[in-house]
């Protein structure tokens, strides 16, 4: 079959099945990434990662590393499936004037309101009243002008967004390359373990190398401005991305990403190999924390496996994700389903009830999972009805 047949054959199923709703499968995905990025918030401080309440749990950190280890490349690769899709429907000034609808206004309001509302009980623990004059305007301003000036999780937003820019450039500068991507992966549709292997392949040629060179704790963070990302993950990030991308290009329900498809009936596989490199992963802490002397300062070879270990199971995982998603489509998933139309919502606006709840929490010496729960269900409630409620704004509903 022609390249031209190819894709003539994909982009009609696709537009078939497009014309009966979305695709609740990846509406599932990403909702599901949401979820976990509010357990993440919650749990964190409550584990070794944690640097404010005394209350911890082991428990806890295995929920945050394995949610670390994934969860973000997951949610770039999802977010790159869209792309083709939109900028060939809306041409590029539209589609980017959408995204920056989208994104770059959310990102704003995020950095300007939501974060230092967000980040004033830290702000009033450790600058108790009395000792300090500061009310909520002079730690704004001082935010803004002197710093720290923290993004939170809105830096997924920019970053996102420039990556939605790469796009567009790439498709009006270079479309046969994007073509050949899409085509490269559309061939893999009936060779599920070519795909699997490649992919974990190229996770570890964009993650491990960068790992190496500049650390796992480094931040690009241009002049202190809220612009940051985490260096080692920069590649790692654009390369999921791009593989997004590539699988737009052709088409989501007739490509690889077919719920009938080779890749999707073999998704018990992939979890099984998610579950082996986690357990790698567990391995090499187990060793840094045991049998490394210097724990600052790991030898090469801890660094070249913890780094394989995270790389594969990022790869994984992200497998795993899409295709259970895919497997289970008509399944009943009542609160993914539910969440679906606020789950952006929820992730702009979570992060103020998720500190201001730990706050409320802290001077109790209840046990850790008790104040995990409170946040947790606080955070996931409060955040809802505000989404809902901020929905009812017909300008606002077109935004989130």
């Amino acid at each position: 079959m022609g390249s031209n047949e190819m894709l003539r054959k994909a982009d009609g199923s696709d537009r078939t099945v497009k014309a009966r709703g979305r695709i609740v499968a990846l509406d599932r995905a990403r909702t599901f990434i949401t979820l976990l990025v509010l357990i993440h918030h919650s749990v964190v401080n409550y584990t070794h990662f944690g640097t404010g309440d005394r209350m911890r749990w082991l428990g806890f950190d295995l929920v945050v590393l394995f949610n670390d280890s994934f969860f973000m490349a997951c949610m770039f690769l999802i977010s790159g499936l869209f792309v083709h899709d939109s900028l060939a429907r809306r041409g590029a000034s539209n589609y980017l004037q959408n995204r920056a609808w989208r994104l770059g206004v959310p990102f704003l309001v995020s950095i300007f309101v939501l974060m230092p509302i967000a980040y004033y009980p830290t702000f009033l623990r450790y600058h108790l009243p009395g000792t300090t004059d500061f009310n909520f305007f002079h730690f704004w301003w001082r935010t803004l002008t002197v710093g720290p000036w923290p993004s939170g999780p809105a830096w997924f937003l920019w970053v996102l967004l420039a990556f939605d820019i790469v796009a567009a450039i790439l498709l009006a500068l270079a479309p046969r390359m994007l073509k050949i991507l899409g085509l490269l992966i559309f061939s893999l549709r009936d060779r599920p373990w070519t795909a699997f292997v490649a992919f974990l392949v190229f996770s570890v040629a964009v993650y491990v190398p960068m790992r190496l060179i500049v650390g796992d704790m480094s931040w690009l963070e241009p002049d202190g401005f809220p612009l940051p990302i985490q260096t080692s993950r920069i590649l790692l990030y654009a390369g999921n991305f791009l593989t997004g991308v590539g699988i737009g290009v052709v088409g989501l329900r007739a490509g690889i990403l077919s719920e009938e498809g080779a890749l999707t009936r073999r998704w018990p596989r992939w979890l099984g190999f998610a579950s082996l490199f986690y357990g790698a992963i567990l391995l090499m802490v187990y060793a840094h924390h045991n049998w490394i002397a210097d724990f600052d300062s790991p030898p090469l070879s801890w660094q070249t496996g913890y780094s394989l270990a995270f790389a594969l199971f990022s790869a994984a995982m992200t497998f795993t994700v899409l295709t259970v998603s895919l497997a289970f489509t008509s399944s009943n998933m009542k609160l993914l389903d539910a969440m679906r139309p606020s789950a952006y919502g929820i992730f702009l606006t979570h992060y103020i009830f998720i500190i201001w709840l730990q706050y409320a929490v802290y001077d109790y010496s209840c046990p850790a999972v008790v104040k995990f729960a409170v946040v947790f269900a606080g955070t996931l409630a409060l955040s809802w009805a505000v989404t809902w409620l901020l929905r009812k704004i017909p300008v606002v509903a077109r935004m989130i």
